[in-house]
This record gives structure tokens, sequence and C-alpha cells, in this order.
């Protein structure tokens, strides 16, 4: 049995690893590192774990501290190690790309262009330093281009940072690129062993998981069919099923849970969440802040390789928007980005309130009238900060405003509404109808506002559903829905649904006297 050295601590035991077979060579071959003077640890394959570095920057690759071997599994998340040191420590890394614009493919090439730099120097990720601890759920945010991508792969050992320090203990697994290391001509079946064995699972391991690998991919008739013939997204859940069934003490997660359909989708996040009341360690990539604030209990933003917020994520969330405006750049809409869980179907908005919403209950793609005689032109959301800031404070005013245009005089128009979170469940619907505002007849253009004095709600993104169509039970003119929304922003530190007024009285007692306070 080798040992794992710790960093010095009077309460800290060295932690046994696991023996080696015999004659089994050490996967890796690490050269010293300073503090590391026993030649003979290196031979035995016993990587030393080091302490914190005093100085800030480390021009060094990337050095894995329990990368060989490992404590027994569990050992981290019963806190053997976790009281020493975080499980991923991040410490000013940098990534550097070279972008060539030309190639030079010949020697007279080459001398004519002498001194001539082919390629321009890209730097995605700029000092960036953070750190996760044992059992914590962290997430990454920002919009396409940050450097959310490059760090996780800089985590998990696919790229070599340029500069910097990045320290990792435990068994990770990367869910980075699903199905990755398939093999086009080979089954299902033999896919799973290979891009587990790809994944660092033994043969015997991945025995006693196939048939839960497969049950969770939901690919019980097609397993010994060659992968080349499956759908996009069977090929994803076989990628998926295979490295949710590591378990693994970390696990980094790259926006991929937009995986196979919505109930698929919620087995995906069900794993997650349970992955998380295990105690295991998960770092969440995405660029969808609602799925972000769903999962994570701490974020990270990044903006163009830098590190621009940290902390929970209600606040590096607003921090996050504010950067964008304040860079003057569009912030991205959450239904746009790609691992957005999506809302419910149009269909299944009339088993949700479409009775009080004054919308009927449609197919999957809401159908044009032959003739539509209202349309919806236009659609504006004001609320009086709107200039200073892209998003509302529980209990604000917002005001809707619904353009329309009719081709000719028609009665008995209906204005509809509703308003649905960001898992498609139906926060508030009402109509024209319902409120006792009848429009009577209408005739060319024309606005409908609704006016809420207060919205009495907590953190989230809520899509707008609006619909126009004729009293009772009569045809849709016209349906709008997943393009208008809003957000809200809570700063206080209370969780939920609804901002609900609350007012706390304390009374205390000294002796027989009542002390209010």
């Amino acid at each position: 049995m080798g040992l794992f050295p710790q960093p010095s601590d009077a309460h800290s035991p060295d932690l046994p690893a696991g023996p080696l077979r015999k004659g089994e060579p050490s996967q890796h071959r690490p050269r010293p590192q300073p503090g590391c003077t026993n030649p003979a640890d290196l031979r035995s394959g016993v990587v030393p774990v080091h302490p914190a570095r005093s100085h800030r920057r480390v021009l060094c690759p990337i050095h894995r501290s329990a990368g060989c071997l490992r404590p027994p599994r569990g050992q981290l998340r019963r806190g053997a190690l976790s009281q020493l040191a975080p499980v991923i420590e991040v410490e000013e890394v940098s990534k550097r790309f070279r972008l060539y614009h030309e190639k030079y493919t010949s020697l007279k090439e080459r001398a004519i262009h002498f001194g001539h730099t082919p390629y321009e120097e890209f730097w995605a990720l700029r000092d960036i330093s953070m750190v996760v601890g044992e059992g914590e759920t962290v997430g990454l945010l920002g919009h396409n281009g940050s450097g959310k991508s490059t760090l996780l792969n800089c985590v998990a050992a696919i790229l070599q940072p340029t500069s910097g320090r990045i320290v990792v203990r435990g068994q990770l697994a990367a869910m980075l690129e699903l199905g990755s290391g398939f093999h086009p001509e080979l089954s299902g079946r033999d896919n799973i062993y290979l891009n587990a064995s790809l994944l660092g699972m033994a043969r015997r391991e991945i025995d006693k998981r196939f048939d839960a690998i497969v049950a969770f991919a939901e690919l019980e008739h097609f397993i010994d069919n060659q992968v080349k013939y499956y759908s996009s997204g069977m090929y994803t859940r076989l990628g998926f099923a295979v490295a949710v069934n590591m378990e693994p003490d970390i696990l980094l997660v790259d926006e991929v849970l937009a995986v196979g359909d919505e109930n698929f989708q919620r087995k995906c996040i069900d794993r997650v969440r349970l992955f998380q009341d295990e105690g295991r360690t998960i770092v969440f990539v995405s660029h969808s802040p609602d799925l972000v604030r769903q999962i994570c209990k701490r974020v990270y933003v990044l903006h163009h390789g830098h590190l621009v917020a940290e902390g929970p994520p209600g606040e590096a969330i607003r921090a996050y928007r504010e950067h964008l405006q304040a860079m003057g750049e569009e912030v991205p809409d959450d239904e746009t980005s790609s691992d957005a869980v999506p809302r419910s179907a149009a269909g299944e908005f009339g088993t949700q309130g479409s009775d009080v919403a004054g919308l009927v209950s449609l197919p999957d793609a809401a159908p044009a009238p032959p003739q539509r005689l209202v349309s919806i032109t236009e659609v504006s959301i004001e609320h009086p900060e709107a200039g200073t800031r892209p998003y509302l404070l529980p209990n604000e005013p917002l005001t809707v405003r619904v353009s329309y245009e009719a081709t000719e005089a028609v009665d008995d128009v209906v204005f509809g509404i509703a308003v649905h979170d960001v898992k498609g469940d139906l926060v508030f619907g009402a109509n024209t109808e319902t409120i006792e505002k009848p429009l009577g007849v209408i005739d060319g253009k024309g606005e409908v506002a609704f006016c809420f004095d207060s919205i009495p709600l907590l953190d989230g993104t809520y899509d707008l559903i609006i619909g126009v169509h004729r009293h009772a039970d009569g045809p849709v003119y016209d349906w709008r829905e997943n393009q208008d929304r809003f957000e809200v922003m809570n700063p206080a530190r209370t969780v939920g649904l609804v901002a609900l007024p609350l007012r706390i009285d304390v009374s205390r007692r000294s002796g027989d006297e009542r002390v209010a306070g």
C-alpha cells in the first residue's frame, strides 16, 4: 500500500492509496515537483499533495495532485481529505491560443516571410482563480466565448494552461462532449465498454453497471445496433448515461442537460440532484441563468476570459446582467441557450389555464385561421427602471403593451395573457373577458395594455404568452409565445416563488416584564 503525503497539519494523517497489482506500472510518471525530495516516491507511483504556494503566479504545467493513485471511493465524501484542502483549486490560470491566418507550406515561403508572424495570440482565459470545496455545486456562467468550456477543459486536463496552477483531488468525470469516444461502426453495447474504459472504469465495473446504463439511456431495443444508425438524441443519451454511471467524486458538466426529450431532461436533472444529495462536487457550465439558479449554490461569472463576479446565484446573475449592459452588449435570452430546458408545448397550455387566459387548446404549433382578422403586430414590456437595469425587483410595476391591427370591424374580441416560469408552469393567466373589460367592436390599429401594479415574484425569468381570439369558443386570430419575457431579481435573501409581505415581531420577557423588540 502507498501513502498520500498530506499538507503539514497536526490533525491530518496520511491517507492510504489503493494497492498496485503485481507488475502493473503506474499510469503516470510525474516529474519531481518542489517539495518532493524522495525519488523513490515517484518510482512507486506516489504523488505528493503540496500546500498552496505563497506566490500568486506559477509558470508551470498543470499539476494533478491526486492523478495517479486516489483514496478509496467515498473517502472524499467522508471528509478525510476535504478538511485539509478544497477538491479543486485554480490559481492564476491563463490559456493562450494561436490563431493562424496564413500557413507556409514550403521553404521558399518561409524565407520570403521570414520575421513575419503568421498568427495572432488569443487569450481565452486571463488570470482565473477559483476554489471549489467538497460537496459544492458551483456554476460557471457567461455568454458564448467567455471561456467557460476552456476552463473546464483545463480542469479536466484535456487542455494544458499556458500559465497558472490547477490542483484536483479525487476521481473526476467530465461530461464535456457526450459520445466523443464512440466508434460509429461498433454497436451501442461495444461502445459502452469502449467509452466507459476511456473514462477510467474497469471491465468488471462496467459489467456490473451495464444494465443501469442501458435503462437510463432508454435504448434497450437498440443496444446491439451500430451507433452510426442512431439519431443524435440516442447518441447523446447513451453518452450521458455512461458518464453519470461512473459515480465520480467530482463531476464536470458542460451544457449537456438539453439531451433528449423533456422527460429525459428531467431525469438528467434528477440525477444531478442525486449527486448533490450524495455530497459529490459538481462544476456546472451554462449560459442559462435560470438553470444555474436552479442547480448551483455558488456562481463564477466569466466575460471574455476574465472573472468578473462571484457569489450566490442571485447576486452573481445580477452582476452578470449588469456587466453585459454596462459593456453595451446584448443580454442573452435563456430560451436561446443550448442547455435551456424547453417549456411546455403550446398544446399543453390548454390544460394549464387556457380557459383563464382566454386561449384555446392548440396543437404543437398554433395554426393561423383561414382569415386572420386580428393580428398582433408588436409587444413591448415596460417598467420604471428599464433604462438603468434590464430586470425587475419584487413588487415593482410592469406594463405589457400589445399592438394589434384588424383588417375589418370585428366584434367579441378577447385578448389574453399568461405568465409562465422557466419550467413551463403557469404562474398567472387572465383576459379581457375574465376581468370584465369588453373591447366591443375593434377596427384598424390599436393597443391593449396589461398593467400590473405590482409583480410579487422572486428570482426567475418569466415567459409571456399572448393570444387574441373570438368570444367563447370562437377561432383564434393570433398567438404569440416564447418571444417576450421579463426577469425578476431579488436583492433579499428570501427564497421561493412569491414575494409575500412579511413583518417579524419579536417579544422578550425579562422577569415579569414583557419587553418588545
